[in-house]
């Protein structure tokens, strides 16, 4: 009797303390941040952005209106993240909420798309599924800012994968809005972007391949091509960043020139080099291919900056795989295998730069060695797994290796460099050397100002790849084979970030999420991810946007394979169905609301 007593008592002060929360939440639209980290804590680089505002700013967020779920989440998410910063600036930061075609017959439409396709603003077409099948529906997951006269577009939902996981891609943009609203109030705030180039002028990957990585920059900086050959030194000095992505010409001496002044004059650059010339492609027509050492005529420049790039090939038991066809006449078939000659690279944890971030895929790696320099910080940032292997150069590659087993004897046993950062006042690679003809002299001095280049020894890091039926370009990053996303594009957007002085952007993107659903009103509570299991996860089915708490249950329990260990209820609807279907859930509590 006393035993069940207590067990009415306990369940009754649980009910208590979950009507205080839930009133607390729903009265003060209160947001609390449970996790270790604060990841769903306003970071205090966006404070120090919002604090600078000197001017009322307008947010206008065209998702509004029907449409699904998923995307009701990331409106939800987005004025969480609003309401959010608007709390720091009180009356300088105000918020809208508007369906821009609502209302609007088809000229109309045409007329609104067009004007707000003249501002950045574009559309994505959803599937929506109704009584009698499927529609396509127009949506603006976007918004616009408005400052001292100046318009930035922003970006809600990051670029859908190839492999159509709307809600994963929902999950990521919503992890994304902080950085995504932080990033556009500094830039519209300081009233200019920063210019990063990528080079044209010796061969390097042509704008299909380098299309996902020039659109996303696009986003945050100026960004476009250069030409070595042509720029001058006044363009020179209006460039923040160069971007060198796999070049197969030889370098001439006036652009070495030209590329020690920009480094001289504190110009960042990232090097992106294939020192062995291999490719896969050749390899599949031919059924061989000889891989040659490439002359680039950058070694001896990059060696007085304090790094090289070595004369080799490394193969990495963690790595991407490719498809090969088995078997012959109607019984062949494509089978993706490994191809250890793709290594996953994996960011140093202990960067800021790389922090955070999956792993990077790669194709034909070399390593990559630092060389002692005074007054030069060096970090290595990318390396292979322990379970790599150094060949050496040349080497004959054929498609008969995918079934060769490596030798466990011959792993390094040590992760191998493959990505480093220098950072300092480097050396110029020009002291006691004349001019080279055919161009000025830029009066180069002997140490740069502080300054910052990646050198990383490998070509098709920022290279996107490219559909075979339509010529359209997949996201950085996503191996159209394994229908999977890598790290590639973060680490681009983090290299821009940290290279142009905006360092702590990269904490902004770096939060690591595994759910979103920050709470506000009558949303739901949700604070769980993997490294947090201990954490008392509570579900509110009352007016949850987009999902029920017993859908959200279900959905981690998918996740995880298992229930979280504690789960509280609160709930409506609760009839006994209800309370059947979340305790076999795996809810230790069902509570229904009095």
């Amino acid at each position: 009797m006393v035993k069940g007593f207590k067990g009415v008592k306990l369940i009754f002060l649980l009910a208590v303390i979950a009507l205080l929360v839930y009133v607390i939440v729903h009265f003060f639209n209160l947001r609390i941040d449970l996790t270790k980290d604060k990841r769903y804590t306003l970071t205090q680089k966006t404070k120090d952005v919002l604090r600078s505002a000197d001017k009322p700013v307008l947010i206008t967020v065209f998702l509004e209106g029907e449409m699904p779920a998923p995307f009701k989440r990331l409106r939800n998410a987005t004025e969480d993240i609003l309401t959010d910063l608007k709390a720091i600036r009180g009356s300088k930061i105000n918020f809208v909420f508007e369906n821009p075609l609502e209302g609007a017959d088809a000229s109309g439409r045409d007329t609104i798309m067009y004007n707000l396709s003249q501002g950045g603003i574009e559309p994505t077409n959803i599937t929506i599924k109704t009584e009698t099948g499927l529609s396509q529906k127009m949506v603006y997951p976007m918004a616009m800012i408005e400052y001292d006269g100046r318009f930035i577009p922003v970006r809600l939902l990051q670029n859908q994968d190839a492999s159509g996981s709307y809600e994963d891609n929902i999950n990521r943009s919503i992890e994304n809005l902080e950085y995504a609203f932080t990033s556009a109030l500094s830039r519209i705030f300081a009233g200019e972007n920063a210019r990063i180039g990528f080079n044209e002028s010796n061969g390097e990957l042509n704008d299909l391949f380098l299309n996902d990585a020039i659109n996303i920059l696009s986003n945050s900086f100026e960004v476009g091509r250069v030409n070595l050959d042509l720029i001058t030194k006044d363009g020179l000095d209006k460039l923040d960043m160069l971007v060198i992505a796999k070049p197969t010409k030889r370098f001439t001496t006036v652009q070495k020139y030209k590329l020690d002044y920009f480094v001289m004059k504190g110009g960042k650059i990232v090097w992106s080099i294939d020192q062995v010339s291999a490719d896969l492609d050749s390899i599949g027509k031919s059924g061989k291919q000889l891989a040659f050492n490439n002359d680039l005529n950058l070694d001896d420049q990059l060696f007085e900056y304090g790094a090289r790039i070595n004369y080799n090939l490394l193969a990495d038991a963690n790595s991407a795989e490719i498809p090969i066809t088995t078997g012959g006449g109607s019984g062949a078939k494509i089978e993706l295998v490994p191809w250890l000659y793709y290594p996953i690279l994996l960011p140093d944890t202990a960067s800021r730069l790389v922090k955070n971030i999956d792993g990077i895929r790669s194709e034909f790696v070399s390593s990559v060695d630092t060389i002692r320099r005074s007054g030069v910080k060096k970090t290595v940032i990318l390396t292979t797994s322990a379970y790599s292997i150094i060949h050496r150069t040349p080497k004959l590659f054929s498609l008969q290796m995918v079934s060769e087993q490596p030798d466990p004897k011959q792993f390094s046993g040590v992760p191998i460099s493959v990505g480093i950062l220098l950072e300092g006042n480097f050396p110029s690679a020009f002291i006691n050397r004349p001019v080279p003809e055919g161009v000025e002299d830029f009066r180069i001095p002997k140490f740069s100002k502080p300054t910052k280049m990646i050198v990383i020894g490998d070509g098709d890091i920022f290279k996107n790849q490219v559909s075979t039926r339509d010529a359209s370009a997949f996201p950085l990053g996503f191996d159209r084979y394994a229908q999977k996303n890598y790290g590639n594009r973060s680490l681009l957007l983090n290299i821009a970030d940290y290279m142009t002085n905006d360092a702590r952007l990269i904490e902004i993107r770096n939060k690591e999420m595994e759910f979103v659903f920050a709470f506000s009103g009558e949303d739901a509570i949700v604070y769980l991810n993997e490294h947090e299991r201990e954490a008392v996860l509570i579900l509110s089915d009352i007016n949850m946007p987009g999902m029920s708490g017993l859908e959200l249950l279900e959905h981690i329990k998918q996740k995880y394979h298992k229930p979280p260990p504690v789960v509280m209820m609160i709930t409506a609807y609760g009839d006994a169905d209800n309370f059947n279907m979340a305790k076999k859930l795996g809810a230790d509590d069902f509570l229904t609301k009095p």
